[in-house]
């Protein structure tokens, strides 16, 4: 069931099944998530199922605000608190302890708890009038099936889990790739995975270095070595090899069912240009690699991001999505 995202009625429907336990498809600005009422792990349950997701794989836990975190949270570090700050409402997840009792499921069962305060207008909205229901937050994965493609439009979502659950649409996602994590449980804050929001901008308000994560880091959403991948391959190279490949295939007559993502355009049996500009190409990313498959692809060929920060974002998404595809 699709309704307008910015119908109060829609709004507050929406807000009624988070808070009687059902499921709903949610936009923010980064990508559309599946969402349930985080402090019912019943509920939750039917996001892990939905998208067939292992129950030990955390979620983020969308609030309205830092005090909307509170009931989450057993205590809300002063470097969360900082970067709280800078960046709520925005693409930041911060990892702190979690409230014993509290939102187990959406935890994953661990102690700490991943938490985000959504930009998106219909989002904050929803979070609003299902706070004034109740509901403190909710989980809310990307609302894909585990390990694919994360949805950036409204009918991604229908696409993947059909028209019988709820899914208000806010149009196409402003970010386009999920948010930066940053575990705030321990005493060195540590970026466990890129975002949009660069590490520069992140250090900066922090006024010391990000570590790196390490095996006694917390699990964390969009971790997994592969993860992110369409129905077909992913291969990332460099724009020489890439520019090589595709013009030997060309030559042969082998590039029937090769999509190419590259800055600059080469043969393909469909070419789509890769932004120059990081913010553009996380923008759409998703919805490229979701086009190429619909289109049919059996490979899609990525000229690999520049080696520059600011792509640090686009460069992970790539990577695990063609990591899932690794000989």
């Amino acid at each position: 069931m699709l309704l307008p995202g910015n119908d109060s009625d829609a709004i507050q429907a929406a807000a009624q099944r988070l808070a009687e336990g059902g499921l709903l498809g949610l936009p923010t600005e980064t990508v559309y998530g599946l969402a349930a009422r985080a402090d019912d792990d019943a509920a939750v349950a039917q996001i892990f199922a939905a998208k067939g997701r292992p129950s030990d794989h955390p979620l983020i836990v969308h609030v309205l605000d830092a005090a909307g975190g509170e009931p989450f949270a057993g205590q809300l570090p002063a470097i969360a608190r900082r970067l709280m700050d800078a960046f709520w409402p925005g693409p930041l997840t911060v990892i702190v302890p979690r409230r014993p009792g509290v939102a187990s499921g959406a935890a994953g069962g661990q102690a700490t708890i991943a938490l985000r305060a959504p930009a998106h207008p219909v989002a904050r909205a929803v979070l609003a009038a299902a706070r004034a229901l109740g509901v403190a937050g909710v989980a809310a994965p990307s609302a894909n099936r585990f390990g694919r493609v994360s949805p950036t439009l409204a009918r991604h979502v229908v696409d993947e889990f059909g028209p019988g659950l709820m899914v208000l649409d806010g149009g196409a996602c402003e970010v386009g790739i999920e948010s930066s994590i940053v575990d705030c449980s321990r005493e060195r804050p540590a970026l466990l995975r890129p975002g949009l929001l660069s590490r520069e901008r992140i250090e900066a308000v922090l006024g010391e270095p990000l570590a790196e994560p390490d095996a006694t880091a917390p699990k964390a959403s969009g971790t997994l070595a592969a993860h992110y991948a369409p129905a077909a391959r992913v291969r990332l190279m460099t724009a020489d090899r890439l520019a090589l490949l595709s013009a030997t295939a060309a030559a042969s007559g082998g590039l029937e069912g090769v999509a190419v993502y590259s800055r600059a355009r080469l043969p393909a049996w469909r070419w789509q240009a890769l932004p120059a500009d990081p913010a553009a190409a996380a923008h759409e990313l998703f919805a490229v690699l979701r086009s190429m498959d619909a289109a049919g692809a059996r490979e899609i060929w990525v000229e690999a991001p520049p080696a520059d920060p600011a792509w640090d974002g686009v460069r992970d998404r790539l990577s695990r999505a063609a990591a899932a595809f690794s000989d």
